[in-house]
C-alpha cells in the first residue's frame, strides 16, 4: 500500500480487514427499493423480485422490479435537482460527500455482512476492506471537488478577457455490476456527484441487495432531493432507458464488454466513461523473483474468487523458470486459499457470484483439459460448502491460444498457465489480445520492465506487482482500439470526464 496515498490498492481488501470483529446481521432491503426524489418507492408495476445468498441459495429480501417508467421518474427527479445542485459551491459539494462518508463508515458492519451475503465475498478477507475503500471514494472525491480548476487565457483582444472553467455535464447515468457493488459504483457516483450533477444509477440486479444498502447510506446524508435516484430493475430495460434518454448527458459504465458496446450504441452523441472487460495477462519472465510471482499469481487469480476484469486470465511463464513456478503455486494454493464459508473468519475464498458465472467457468475449464490442459489443481464445483457456486481454486497448465479459457474473460477462480520463450512472445499474445486494460510483468531488470511496460498494448502496466494492484486516484481503463473501454476513471480524471469547458468572452471597451 502507498504510504503518501488516500487510495486503497484494490488488492489491499484481503490484509487490512483480517483482524477485524464479527459484524452485525444483514438488515433486511425493503420492498420499496426505488429511491427517487428523496424517498423510498416502490415499482410502478408492482413487481418485486428475490434476492439470494450465494453460499446457501437462502432469500435474502425482496426487491423492487424497476421498469422503463420508472426509469422516466428517476430521470425526471434528477433533471428537475441538476440545475441547482450544479450552481452550489463545490466546498457545499464537498462537505455533503463527507456526509456520505461518514454514513457509510457508521454502517460499517452492517454494510460488510450485507455485502457477503449478497455478493459472496468472505466477510473478514474481503469485505471489511471494500467497504473501506468504498469511504476512500467518496473522501477523494469531496477533496476533488475542492480544486475543480478554470483556465483565464488570453485574448487576441487586449480589451478582453476571457474565462473558462468546469460546469457540469447536468444529468448522469451510472450502470454498474455485481463483482465490486460498492467500489464500482463509488469511482462513478462519488465524481459525478462532486462535480455538481444529478445521477441516476441502475446496479446490476445480482447484488441490487448491496445497492439498497448503500443507497440507504447516501440517502441519510441530507443531499437535495433528486440529486441522487436509484432503480433497481433489468439492466436491459432501466439501464437501456437511462442510457437512450436525451436529458441524460453522460453515462458511466463498468461491465462486460458486450454490454458496453450497446449501452455505447444506444448512448451515442452523450459522454461516455466506460470501463469493460480484460483477461490480464500476469507474464513471468525467466529472471522474476518466483516466490513473489506466486504470491502475485494468488492474488490475481483468486481475488473475489477471480470475478475482477484485472484479474489475471492469463499466465504466461517463461519455461526456462516454468517447473519452478508451477511448483510453488500448486503448495501456495493448497495453503493459502481457503474456501468455504465467506461469514467463517478463516475462509479466503467464497463462491461464485451467480450461475451463469459458474457455468462458464465450469465450462471453460473443461474444454481446455479436453483440448490438452493439465489439470493440476481444482476444475469442479464443490457444493459440500453449501451451494453449486462454490467453485474449486483450479490450476491449468499447458493453456494455448485455441482454447476459450485464454482468448475470453473467465471470471473465475482458475490459473491458465501457458509457457513461453521470452518478452517478445509475451508482447504478441498482448497484441493480439482484444482486451487492453492492464497487464504485469514480473523481472529483477528494470530496464527490461520498462521497455515491456511502454510495449505492452494495455492502459496500465505493472512491474512486479500482480494485476488485481490499482489505485483509486490514478486514471485507469483500456488502451484504445480495445475491447476494454473508453476513457478513465479514477480521481480527478474521473471529474474531468463528467464535467465540461464553458468559454465566456467578457469586453471591457
Amino acid at each position: 500500500m502507498p504510504s503518501k496515498s488516500t487510495a486503497v490498492p484494490r488488492d489491499a481488501t484481503a490484509t487490512r480487514a483480517a483482524s477485524r470483529g464479527p459484524a452485525a446481521p444483514a438488515s433486511p432491503a425493503p420492498a420499496a427499493s426505488l429511491y427517487l426524489g428523496d424517498r423510498w418507492r416502490n415499482a410502478a408495476s408492482g413487481e418485486t423480485f428475490e434476492a439470494t445468498n450465494p453460499a446457501t441459495g437462502a432469500r435474502i429480501g425482496t426487491l423492487s422490479m424497476g421498469r422503463r417508467e420508472d426509469a422516466r421518474r428517476a430521470i425526471d427527479a434528477a433533471a428537475e435537482a441538476a440545475p441547482a445542485w450544479g450552481r452550489t459551491s463545490p466546498f457545499e459539494r464537498a462537505a455533503a460527500l463527507e456526509r456520505i462518508a461518514a454514513s457509510i463508515e457508521a454502517r460499517r458492519d452492517d454494510l460488510a455482512r450485507t455485502l457477503t451475503v449478497d455478493q459472496g465475498k468472505p466477510l473478514q478477507a474481503e469485505a471489511y476492506g471494500e467497504v473501506d475503500e468504498l469511504v476512500v471514494y467518496f473522501r477523494m472525491a469531496a477533496a476533488d471537488a475542492t480544486r475543480i480548476e478554470g483556465l483565464f487565457p488570453p485574448s487576441v483582444d487586449s480589451a478582453k478577457r476571457v474565462l473558462i472553467y468546469r460546469v457540469p455535464k447536468g444529468v448522469v447515468g451510472v450502470i454498474t455490476p455485481w463483482n465490486w457493488p460498492y467500489t464500482m459504483p463509488a469511482e462513478l457516483l462519488a465524481p459525478a456527484l462532486a462535480a455538481g450533477n444529478a445521477v441516476v444509477w441502475n446496479p446490476a440486479r445480482f447484488t441490487s441487495f448491496c445497492a439498497v444498502a448503500l443507497a440507504d447510506a447516501i440517502a441519510a446524508s441530507d443531499l437535495p432531493a433528486g440529486v441522487f435516484n436509484l432503480v433497481t430493475g433489468p439492466g436491459d430495460e432501466v439501464g437501456d432507458e437511462i442510457a437512450g434518454d436525451p436529458r441524460v448527458a453522460a453515462i458511466g459504465f463498468v461491465g462486460s464488454t458486450k454490454t458496453g458496446a450497446r449501452i455505447a450504441q444506444r448512448a451515442a452523441g452523450k459522454e461516455l466513461l466506460l470501463e469493460m472487460g480484460g483477461n490480464g495477462p500476469l507474464v513471468i519472465l525467466d529472471d522474476a523473483d518466483v516466490d513473489k510471482a506466486v504470491a502475485a499469481t494468488i492474488t490475481a487469480c483468486f481475488l473475489n474468487a477471480g470475478q475482477s476484469c484485472t484479474a489475471g486470465e492469463r499466465v504466461l511463464v517463461d519455461r526456462r523458470i516454468h517447473d519452478r513456478y508451477l511448483e510453488a503455486l500448486i503448495a501456495a494454493v493448497s495453503t493459502e486459499v481457503r474456501l468455504g464459508d465467506p461469514l467463517d473468519g478463516a475462509t479466503t475464498m467464497g463462491p461464485l457470484n451467480n450461475e451463469r458465472t459458474a457455468a462458464k467457468t465450469e465450462h471453460q475449464v473443461g474444454e481446455a483439459i479436453e483440448r490438452g490442459a493439465t489439470l493440476h489443481a481444482g476444475g469442479h464445483r464443490a457444493p459440500r460448502h453449501g451451494s453449486p457456486l462454490f467453485f474449486e481454486p483450479t490450476i491449468l497448465d499447458r493453456v494455448t491460444e485455441s482454447m476459450e479459457i485464454a482468448r475470453e474473460e473467465t471470471f473465475g477462480p482458475v490459473v491458465p498457465i501457458t509457457s513461453i520463450d521470452g518478452p517478445d512472445e509475451a508482447l504478441e499474445i498482448v497484441e493480439t489480445s482484444p482486451y487492453g486494460l492492464l497487464t504485469a510483468v514480473f523481472t529483477q531488470d528494470l530496464k527490461r520492465g520498462l521497455q515491456f511496460a511502454e510495449s505492452a498494448r494495455a492502459g496500465w502496466v505493472n512491474i512486479n506487482e500482480g494485476t488485481n494492484y490499482w489505485e483509486s486516484h490514478l486514471p485507469f481503463g483500456g488502451r484504445a482500439g480495445s475491447q476494454s473501454g473508453l476513457g478513465r476513471v479514477g480521481g480527478r480524471f474521473s471529474i474531468e470526464r463528467l464535467t465540461e469547458l464553458k468559454t465566456i468572452v467578457v469586453n471591457l471597451a
